[in-house]
């Protein structure tokens, strides 16, 4: 599945994508919260507009199935937010996919700090982050953590497979 994996750019006419699959696990374990409505419903404005971006997911058969964006904080420090997969191709590694390519991204774009902000519930999603070279991080939390209600788990990205191991 990995290699049928298509990643793409921000385009207006896949924001739609970006709303229904993360308003999609956003409700199915939490609330929609007044930041996520904003995001989702213009993302051009709260994120493209503001330096950030955006990647969509496209497999060949199934079409947009995952989204994932950099969301920039200001002195190169960097969000990454907003990453899921429609719940039918979970467990196919598209979230895998699609991280990885985000990563990338950041370290072409030589981000200062990358980091994400989560719940506890998401275990599947941190066990992820962790194997990609994401460490907890108490500073993070304490300068980004009250962005959500939701958030009780702040990660900065440390390491990544492939690349010395450097802080950013």
């Amino acid at each position: 599945m990995n290699d049928k994996i298509e990643i793409l750019p921000f385009s207006d006419q896949f924001a739609p994508y970006f709303e229904s699959i993360n308003a999609q696990w956003i409700n199915a374990m939490f609330i929609l919260e007044d930041i996520d409505k904003q995001v989702l419903q213009q993302p051009r404005k709260y994120i493209i507009d503001k330096g950030g971006k955006i990647w969509f997911a496209k497999h060949p058969t199934h079409g947009i199935i995952g989204a994932c964006a950099l969301l920039n904080k200001g002195d190169g420090n960097f969000e990454l937010t907003k990453m899921g997969v429609l719940d039918t191709v979970r467990g196919l590694k598209v979230g895998e996919v699609l991280l990885r390519h985000v990563i990338q991204e950041s370290i072409s774009m030589q981000v200062n700090c990358l980091f994400l902000l989560t719940n506890a519930k998401c275990e599947a999603a941190i066990h992820l982050y962790e194997k990609n070279g994401f460490e907890h991080d108490n500073d993070i939390m304490q300068r980004y953590g009250q962005s959500y209600a939701r958030c009780n788990v702040a990660m900065r990205f440390v390491a990544y497979s492939g690349f010395k191991k450097r802080e950013y």
